[in-house]
């Protein structure tokens, strides 16, 4: 099976050609979709394009596809689309589905209720590589414009090579699927894709909570002495400000390296700035007053509560719980091995912690761990129960 490679992408800018598009997709209700957004150019990331391919024509050929780029800055009704999504009775493709289905719940409160998605698949196949970039190569043939990982999508117009990036994001998503498909059906991994396609379409993203930024985040932050952290929390502090203000990723305003050293160095005049050698001249030109600012207040400022070095599912149990996620953890990876597959394929270790500290007494119970649906408690179930007990 070979996906041919279609012509050019339609572009999706007006009402009518939106119009046209939805009239397309419903005839077919398959969407293998994609987002693209520029969380590498702005603080507050967005969907700046939705690429989107379907059978091209009533032979639902997966090698034949209509491919449609639709741009929401330039055209934002985009309500039918999301109830083409949520239909269940439409078929969703998408590979890493859930920051794509996290975005357009965010932006627009889409939600996906039918969902195939391509790299899970890959990864419960045991593939070795599940990006897509890798898959296309091995599977097609298809080699990606990796620079256009990095392309600034929130600049109009798109260049052709945008274009035909995009383009290729959601292009050969259907043959994938009907290669995977039937690859599943061979290994008897239909049902445990479904069950974990499913979870993945439940949970309300809405209303995971926003990671908490801080200085920590920086890998950097780990290497400065203690006694140094309030400054250098004090200099992150700033740059996260301004970041917000300017709408622009912080390591576009002053690096992590910059922050480091001028923790260290603690520059008290301009031409002491111009020492640090990991700043600019027009960085100093431009923040070097708020830098100085910031240091000035960083040596006040009380050291930042250290980061927990130990998981958070470790802390403050008892010894047997731990013993029974060990036990746990153990039986894991001997059953991923067999299944030529990674550990969280099985089961992630917050699941295991659960039963851990649950200790299920019946597959009913199990089966109350939000995260263990039917598959699962029926392949792994025994297992779960008799080493929640020890």
């Amino acid at each position: 099976m070979t996906a041919s490679r279609s012509s050019n992408p339609n572009l999706i800018y007006t009402q009518a050609a939106f119009a046209e598009m939805m009239e397309h997709l419903w005839t077919h209700k398959v969407v293998a979709l994609d987002t693209e957004s520029d969380s590498l150019f702005s603080y507050y990331p967005k969907i700046c394009l939705i690429q989107i391919s379907t059978f091209a024509d009533a032979e639902a050929d997966p090698n034949v596809v209509t491919d449609y780029l639709v741009d929401p800055l330039r055209f934002t009704a985009l309500a039918p689309l999301g109830q083409l999504l949520a239909d269940p009775t439409s078929s969703v493709i998408i590979h890493a589905a859930e920051n794509d289905i996290y975005l357009l719940q965010r932006e627009f409160d889409f939600s996906v209720s039918n969902l195939f998605d391509t790299q899970l698949a890959a990864r419960i196949l045991g593939w070795p590589r599940a990006g897509l970039a890798a898959i296309l190569e091995e599977q097609f043939g298809v080699v990606s414009n990796k620079k256009m990982q990095r392309t600034n999508w929130g600049k109009r117009p798109l260049t052709p090579e945008q274009i035909a990036y995009a383009q290729m994001d959601t292009h050969y998503l259907l043959a994938l699927r009907a290669r995977q498909t039937q690859e599943l059906y061979e290994r008897d991994r239909w049902e445990e894709a479904q069950e974990a396609f499913t979870q993945l379409t439940t949970v309300d993203y809405r209303e995971r909570a926003a990671a908490q930024r801080s200085v920590w985040q920086m890998k950097e932050a780990r290497t400065v002495p203690h006694a140094l952290t309030g400054m250098l929390e004090s200099l992150w502090l700033w740059r996260e400000q301004e970041a917000q203000n300017q709408d622009r990723p912080p390591f576009k305003i002053v690096s992590n390296p910059a922050l480091v050293e001028l923790a260290q160095q603690q520059p008290a005049s301009q031409n002491e700035l111009r020492e640090v050698r990991t700043l600019s001249s027009s960085e100093i030109q431009r923040y070097g007053a708020a830098l100085l600012q910031a240091i000035r207040e960083g040596k006040q400022r009380p050291l930042p509560a250290l980061p927990e070095s130990t998981p958070r599912y470790e802390q403050w149990l008892e010894k047997s719980t731990l013993d029974r996620f060990d036990a746990l953890r153990h039986w894991r990876s001997k059953t991923a091995a067999a299944r030529g597959v990674a550990p969280e394929i099985v089961l992630t270790n917050e699941i295991l912690m659960e039963i851990a500290k649950r200790q299920p007494r019946t597959v009913e119970e199990l089966r109350e761990i939000e995260a263990i649906g039917p598959w699962k408690a029926k392949t792994y179930g025994a297992d779960l129960l008799r080493l929640a007990r020890v």
